[in-house]
């Protein structure tokens, strides 16, 4: 197979960088993908950018990137969400830094001019100066259009475009499973961490539904739990699959009797980790069934699933990607909890948290040090690929798509398709 990258008009072709089995280096590397990734993806379909949780009230807001373009996530009077550029019609200041927070409205730091929450220009300092050639009803805030499914809300920048729930297709019914772990409570996200990598976007999509690397990568973790919590998370031996979704879209099902939190309550043990959590919840007076839901519902889903292209619903976090550069990333993990909960089981699922996701963990400073690793040793054989092969002669079609065995590649050779399609379009 030919390693050099075709060349039309000094146009890249994509279609040749993106094999059945393979991608080229260069989609790591090369700042011209990059910049054209950012339009023709990031500002080209829905991109997440919060959970409903995270914005309550009137007036609650949060700040993320779409690409690189700073927005605001905030729900005015009447509760209707808006996504608004971060960026002042003026001059371009950005009106809002905070990365969270409760507003009446966002005013612009260097001038003045006065947002309402929908976005509209509410008024201007001395707009006397101005005459007659100022109409504010001409320089609201941009808004972009917003939809939301089972409180996951997404952004995009074209209107035109598919409505949310046609995108999501086959996922939608693994995010229903997913928020399950509210356990009859509505789910919360309760705070994140963020960090930044020296790597490429693509290389943390890849991680997601990856179990090849689990037991080789996460041997500190595997090491730090008791016996049985360890077989449990021996992938390799479970009848797990990868399952690619559509639209870019994938799952990666770890431990299948945890697929759906509800099933067989009463007829399955309770995890020895979890037993102390369920007696101080009986001593609270919960009913058993109850018990059983709330202690299921800490340990957090059986899989992973990837929301192309920007958001991964990680057995009891959300992980979220955010492209800084072509060879930097940032990434946010957001702890799920059960609002209005009882406070032990969400004190034990944060500690579950922080002990693999956070800073300090077992399990996120590891990955984090391949995705490095990855970035580094891109640079090295430019005219290299990146193999993508792995479960692929075992690959059989499902009525959602395409499904190999829990180690297989299935979910990175549905994202790189779905790239190369957009990148083509």
């Amino acid at each position: 197979m030919n390693s050099i990258i075709p060349m039309r008009n000094a146009e890249i072709d994509y279609n040749e960088l993106v094999q059945s089995d393979r991608a080229h280096t260069s989609l790591y590397k090369d700042e011209k993908i990059f910049d054209e990734e950012m339009e023709k993806i990031y500002y080209s379909t829905w991109v997440w950018v919060a959970h409903a949780s995270e914005i309550p009230d009137a007036g609650s807001y949060k700040t993320i990137n779409i690409g690189k373009q700073p927005v605001v996530a905030v729900r005015d009077r009447k509760k209707k969400v808006h996504v608004l550029l971060n960026r002042c019609r003026h001059r371009a200041a950005t009106v809002c830094e905070h990365k969270k927070g409760k507003t009446n409205s966002f005013v612009c730091p260097y001038h003045g001019w006065s947002y309402a929450l929908d976005g509209s220009l509410r008024g201007v300092p001395s707009p006397e100066s101005y005459g007659e050639c100022l109409d504010k009803s001409e320089f609201p805030l941009v808004s972009l259009r917003v939809e939301e499914y089972n409180g996951m809300i997404f952004a995009t920048f074209k209107q035109d475009i598919e409505p949310l729930e046609d995108f999501l297709g086959a996922a939608k019914k693994w995010i229903d499973l997913f928020m399950k772990q509210g356990a009859g409570y509505p789910i919360k996200v309760l705070g994140e961490h963020r960090f930044r990598f020296p790597g490429n976007w693509k290389i943390q999509l890849e991680n997601t539904t990856d179990a090849y690397h689990f037991p080789l990568v996460h041997k500190s973790f595997l090491s730090s739990v008791d016996e049985k919590t360890e077989e449990l998370f021996n992938f390799e031996n479970q009848p797990g699959y990868v399952e690619d979704l559509g639209n870019g879209h994938s799952v990666m099902v770890m431990i299948p009797e945890l697929v759906d939190l509800e099933e067989d309550l009463m007829e399955r043990p309770i995890q020895e980790r979890f037993e102390d959590l369920a007696q101080a919840l009986r001593d609270e007076g919960h009913e058993e069934l109850e018990v059983r839901r709330i202690v299921r519902a800490v340990g957090g889903s059986g899989f992973n699933l990837n929301i192309f292209p920007n958001i991964a619903c990680s057995m009891a976090f959300f992980r979220v990607m955010q492209p800084i550069s072509v060879n930097e990333t940032e990434i946010h993990h957001s702890v799920i909890t059960m609002d209005g909960g009882p406070q032990i089981a969400n004190q034990y699922r944060l500690r579950l948290h922080e002990h693999f996701q956070g800073p300090f963990g077992f399990g996120t400073p590891d990955d984090s040090e391949a995705w490095e690793r990855v970035q580094h040793g891109a640079n090295a054989g430019n005219d290299l690929w990146i193999m993508l092969n792995r479960g692929l002669p075992d690959e059989v079609k499902t009525e959602d798509g395409l499904k190999s065995d829990v180690s297989a590649e299935t979910g990175m050779r549905a994202a790189y398709q779905q790239w190369k399609k957009m990148m083509t379009a």
